[in-house]
């Protein structure tokens, strides 16, 4: 087990530099910065000057390896938009959004297995049928129609939700929450369900179909012949097995609602990193683009690993497999 820590770890880090690299490249084509901070009408000099207080002036290769010698301090340098540190935005942001995605995903987990495992037992019967076509629909819209739906129904026409904001919040030392509030909770509904719509429908019907697999395979059939109970070989087997691939698409999904959050965060003007990166991209702001890219590498990096160390407490057949592969 160690071993295969210190090997991700290994990937993790050549992932990171990657990205970084890449990232901060790219970024150099976006725009100048200088003509957004001064306008068209200031002189060369002034030009050259603020080029130079930037670090703009430095070669690529130094540019990029300060960025990653301040990325391994926390500091990301400053935002050419704000003027502030690249880090104090990010921490400020980033509570909202993770709040969101881990809002969305509870809500997409907690509907969407139940439904699928109902769409799998009871495949034949009308409502299994009617659940199956709404997945397709969740699956087809695209989110920013299903956020103006949810507001044209709920905030104008129904007047129940706000629309847009993060509501009322509490600051526990440097963390934001609107989860202790009701009207945090208001506002939060909305964009979670917006955003949970997709993945939610993606989960359900993955369930569906490794529940079904799993039902053909020869073990249930085994345990049938035992005289086990349909609740324990649909729950106690079937279920159990079918969560293998789901926490795969779960772990994935997890790093693409924080990083894709951008529709719903600019749909709801939800104050976090997505509507930050979009500021920042308008704004040519590089450092603030090259550290967001970089942060959701990170997360994807995590989840990966946590994601393979849950296979080997789900899947007892893995740590077979380990133990075997290290005798």
């Amino acid at each position: 087990m160690l071993a295969f820590i210190l090997r991700r770890l290994a990937q993790a880090l050549a992932v990171m530099l990657a990205v970084a690299f890449i990232a901060f490249m790219l970024f150099q084509y976006v725009g100048d910065p200088v003509t957004n901070l001064l306008g068209q009408d200031a002189t060369a000099e002034e030009r050259e000057a603020l080029r130079a207080d930037l670090g703009l002036d430095q070669p690529f290769v130094v540019q990029f390896a300060t960025f990653v010698g301040n990325a391994l301090q926390g500091e990301f340098g400053t935002s050419l938009r704000q003027g502030r540190k690249v880090s104090e935005l990010i921490a400020e942001r980033f509570p909202a959004t993770l709040e969101l995605a881990f809002s969305a995903a509870l809500i997409a987990l907690a509907v969407g297995i139940p439904l699928g495992v109902y769409a799998a037992l009871r495949r034949g019967h009308w409502l299994a049928q009617v659940v199956m076509s709404l997945s397709l629909l969740g699956v087809s819209l695209p989110t920013f129609l299903i956020g103006i739906l949810l507001i044209l129904i709920f905030s104008v026409t129904l007047g129940v939700l706000p629309s847009f904001g993060r509501g009322e919040v509490v600051r526990i030392g440097g963390w934001s929450t609107g989860l202790l509030t009701a009207d945090g909770w208001k506002h939060l509904i909305l964009p979670a369900v917006t955003l949970s719509i997709f993945q939610l429908a993606l989960i359900l019907r993955l369930v569906r179909a490794e529940m079904l697999e799993v039902l053909r395979s020869d073990y249930i059939k085994f345990a049938r012949a035992r005289g086990l109970s349909d609740r324990a070989v649909h729950f106690g087997h079937a279920l159990k097995n079918t969560l293998v691939p789901v926490i795969t698409i779960t772990g994935l999904q997890l790093g693409s609602l924080i990083a894709f959050a951008i529709i719903t965060e600019t749909v709801f003007q939800w104050p976090g990193m997505g509507l930050l990166f979009i500021q920042a991209v308008q704004f040519a702001d590089i450092p603030v683009m090259a550290a967001y890219l970089c942060l959701i590498a990170l997360i994807f990096v995590v989840i990966n690993l946590v994601v393979d160390l849950l296979y080997f407490a789900v899947d007892p057949r893995l740590r077979v497999e380990g133990s075997s592969g290290g005798h």
